[in-house]
């Protein structure tokens, strides 16, 4: 037992020393950042306050400037807060900064063995996926015929809400917004409209299960062989996820199948009249680099759930800091009430031009407060603070700096969209500054970034529009349809932050709705 004891300590103590001395030479051509300690690191060393990591990076970024190298433990991260270190390496450089750091075990398992886009490598599987998805399902007309998908998710939250309204109660804003979201996702994911509410949450609460526990799983990453042991529970726990994962997702895949054989056989459309879902652009898919093999069914479960994973919690929790920003500023609500009124009005005639209950989504598109609104929202609230890590493919020189290939490089989205040489009082909520003519922001971040919530270059969020469109859509409706105030006894909406599976409100909005009288309703 000594002689172990011994062995191990001898060990531990070469990997100290090797951690401390080696990177030497190199570190003097890496970004500045604190001093480092052997296997600890440095970030628990400077500062002794209870900040989280994005006030701990500010003071970073204030005493080292816009690119800082953070360790944590013998792991090297970088952390980039300048616009224009950001568009010259995920734009002007974006073919070497494409590719994702090493993933541990915990994501290997939920990604099957990343079979997603998210996580597979930058490569030519990552291609084919993003390619199918991008020229398939968020093709424009492809959007479109979702359409009947997106007014029956309204439709859901209208109904929800009205009920609590009704009976004097306030909303739970976010949870409406959740199960609508997830409504929605389900028909682009399998082409049917999921009538059981029940299904629905279940599907809903089981993602979220997942995405919040995430960093617990990520323990794993650490000797796989041992922590599975010591954590066998937490194991146990990530294996129950996926299991009941693949047991909601799988019937509707195969219903989904079924469908398209029919189709092959001449038998039309499925029950719901859905021509195409995302299902049916990945039976067909042949793999690259694996003799062309078909996708299985674990990994069609893991490109549906990535889908909803994606867009419920990002779409919802930015409509609830939509709605809170509304509330707390009456004066833009009623400015953006105004706008939506006059759109859906015939000049001419002088009659209302909107015989259908909810506004039709070919009408947004005059709607430039509407998109102001969104906007704004989404640069003083983007969904996450940081883009997923990137990783880079080969040595890369950025601000004078060399980052060794592999090296794992953050983007601050949220510090961008603060940025007083762009935003004027960035800290306050003002759609009226994108209607300025010089305030053309293009979200894609292709020309330069001023904002980036979904982020910019080849991985760049590929369902920008389709977010976008559920953001104006909602909100133009809900807007329409109800006026939204505070919780009776509430004197400020408050808009502190917490991160969960992205950036929500730390206390969710509970707002109480009035229904609007509108010219077609009784």
């Amino acid at each position: 037992m000594e002689t172990l004891l011994l062995i191990v300590s001898s060990l531990c103590l070469c990997l100290c020393l090797a951690f401390w001395l080696v990177p030497t030479f190199k570190n003097r051509k890496l970004p500045p950042g604190p001093p480092t300690f052997p296997l600890v690191g440095n970030l628990v060393f400077v500062t002794k306050s209870s900040y989280g990591l994005k006030a701990i990076l500010r003071q970073l970024w204030a005493q080292y400037g816009p690119i800082v190298t953070v360790h944590f433990g013998p792991r090297r991260m970088i952390f980039v807060s300048d616009r224009h270190l950001a568009h010259e390496a995920l734009v002007q450089k974006g073919s070497v900064f494409a590719d994702r750091p090493v993933p541990g075990v915990a994501t290997r398992f939920v990604t099957s063995n990343q079979h997603n886009i998210n996580s597979a490598p930058y490569g030519d599987l990552w291609r084919l996926l993003r390619r199918n998805l991008t020229s398939g399902v968020f093709h424009s007309a492809r959007v479109r015929s979702f359409a009947r998908g997106r007014e029956r998710a309204l439709r859901a939250a209208v109904d929800l809400m009205r009920s609590e309204s009704e009976a004097g109660r306030s909303v739970d804003v976010l949870g409406v917004f959740r199960y609508a979201l997830c409504s929605s996702l389900l028909v682009m994911d399998f082409g049917t409209l999921v009538e059981d509410e029940k299904i629905v949450r279940e599907i809903e609460e089981e993602h979220r299960r997942l995405l919040l526990g995430f960093a617990r799983f990520n323990v794993f990453s650490i000797f796989p062989s041992i922590t599975k042991l010591v954590y066998k529970e937490r194991w146990r726990e990530l294996v129950e996820i996926r299991r009941r994962q693949e047991e909601m997702l799988l019937p509707l895949i195969r219903a989904r199948k079924e469908i398209v054989l029919k189709k092959l056989e001449g038998g039309g459309k499925g029950e719901d009249g859905f021509e195409f879902s995302y299902v049916d652009s990945l039976l067909d898919l042949e793999l690259p680099n694996e003799e062309g093999r078909r996708l299985t069914e674990g990994e069609i479960v893991t490109l549906c759930s990535e889908l909803l994973n994606a867009g419920i919690d990002t779409i919802a929790g930015t409509l609830q800091w939509v709605f809170a920003n509304l509330v707390k500023h009456p004066e833009i609500q009623e400015k953006l009430f105004a706008e939506i009124e006059s759109s859906t009005w015939r000049e001419i005639t002088g009659e209302n031009d909107d015989s259908a209950e909810f506004i039709p989504e070919e009408k947004l598109q005059g709607m430039e407060y509407l998109k102001a609104v969104v906007m704004e929202t989404l640069r003083l609230h983007p969904p996450n603070h940081f883009l997923l890590p990137h990783a880079v493919k080969e040595n890369v020189k950025i601000a004078g700096c060399v980052l060794p290939k592999g090296t794992i490089v953050n983007f601050a989205v949220s510090e961008m969209g603060l940025d007083e040489n762009v935003w004027e009082n960035p800290t306050e909520f003002k759609p009226e500054r994108f209607l300025e003519i010089n305030k053309d922001v293009d979200l894609t971040a292709t020309r330069e970034i001023t904002m980036m919530p979904f982020g910019a270059g080849r991985r760049s969020c590929p369902g920008l529009g389709v977010a976008m469109l559920h953001l104006q859509y909602f909100t133009a409706n809900l807007v329409r349809g109800f006026k939204w105030t505070a919780k009776q006894g509430t004197s400020e909406i408050d808009l502190s932050e917490k991160q969960e599976v992205g950036v929500v409100m730390k206390h969710p909005l509970e707002a109480v709705l009035v229904r609007r009288r509108i010219s077609n309703q009784s």
